[in-house]
């Protein structure tokens, strides 16, 4: 099942092993423009196999970037950078998909290669003030600029003004940042958000910015291109946002025209996660199964047979191979010969084709 296609409204990808936005964080991307580690990075893995590229974590505005050397799409001068890594991409057979996202109170830290983020960037070193539902900050960061009622209402615009660049780009799937305690993700945790006006209080009010960010989304983004949310099914703790809620939401967002989730967890808090081969996945089982929505499974997913087995039990539609395929560019192939399916890789790299036994 591994390299069997998968079809989502008019796309079909050709196979089940997917790569997940992972920032890159390189020391050269100026002004959230793609650069030439963006290129070589992910046409690598377009060549050697993956069904679908998760074009990592950008921007839909300057401040909702993670660090200043995040990519962005908030102008028109950023298409063309995705546009030709989509082209080669497309050209080997492989999907693209783009996270556009907002990093909300967690902005403005400093790019630590190959660790993600560590500590403040400030105003005076280059970086932005973070913005949040409240003032509260995430730990060890800054001290956020609480966004008004108005301010949360022109957010879902900014993600939809992004995603008509990434249609122009001919990327095939937009995936809305919604997990990691993220922007979104602050606004529907309950440890997060304690605002009292129409974005906050309940269930309804926390999720309200999520909500409106997919419809805006929905309503610009081409019907015949499938359309993904990231959350953090959990946050490892019993008084936060729970699986149960994930489910809850992953329903309305299926009636909203949302086509998969991309299950992960935690992110939003400083909490002990117990980590291991496939730790996540049971979260995304339980929302295909109890929200009847596709899902894709990411979190130590590393071999073959641990991937397969994933899709035959039905716990869910594809998988994400992450650090894996940071060390392991050619992971697709070396899983293709271990289950004996035809080589995923690119003409060029075909005489480097492990035997099939």
């Amino acid at each position: 099942m591994l390299f069997d296609p998968l079809t989502l409204r008019g796309l079909t990808i050709r196979n089940r092993v997917w790569l997940p936005p992972m920032c890159q964080y390189t020391v050269t991307a100026r002004d959230g423009i793609v650069d030439d580690w963006h290129f070589v990075h992910y046409g690598a893995r377009a060549a050697q196999g993956f069904g679908l590229m998760v074009i990592e974590a950008t921007g839909v505005r300057p401040e909702g970037r993670i660090t200043v050397q995040d990519l962005g799409l908030w102008e028109d001068s950023q298409i063309e950078g995705f546009a030709k890594i989509t082209d080669f991409a497309h050209r080997y057979g492989t999907s693209v998909a783009i996270q556009l996202a907002h990093s909300g109170r967690k902005g403005s830290t400093w790019p630590d290669q190959p660790t993600a983020s560590a500590g403040l960037q400030s105003i005076a070193d280059g970086g932005f003030t973070p913005v949040g539902p409240t003032d509260t900050p995430f730990p060890d960061l800054a001290v956020p600029h609480a966004l008004t009622t108005d301010e949360v209402a022109a957010i879902p615009a900014a993600f939809a003004a992004a995603a008509r660049r990434a249609d122009q780009a001919g990327i095939d799937v937009v995936e809305i940042h919604a997990a990691h305690g993220y922007l979104l993700h602050q606004f529907y945790s309950p440890l997060s958000n304690t605002r009292t006006d129409i974005y906050g209080g309940d269930f309804d009010g926390r999720t309200r910015l999520t909500r409106e960010v997919v419809q805006a989304v929905r309503d610009v983004w081409p019907e015949s291109k499938p359309l993904f949310v990231r959350v953090s099914a959990t946050e490892w703790v019993d008084d936060g946002w729970s699986p149960d809620d994930t489910v809850r939401l992953a329903v309305i967002l299926k009636s909203m025209g949302v086509d998969l989730i991309d299950v992960s967890t935690g992110g939003n808090i400083t909490t002990e996660i117990p980590i291991g081969p496939g730790y996540q996945v049971q979260f995304a089982e339980k929302v295909r199964r109890e929200a009847q929505i596709p899902t894709t499974a990411v979190g130590l997913i590393t071999e073959p047979s641990q991937a397969e087995q994933i899709l035959r039990s039905g716990q869910a539609d594809a998988v994400e191979i992450g650090r894996e395929a940071l060390r392991n560019p050619g992971w697709p192939e070396q899983a293709a010969a271990a289950l004996r399916a035809a080589s995923p890789m690119a003409g060029p790299y075909r005489r480097g084709a492990l035997p099939r036994r």
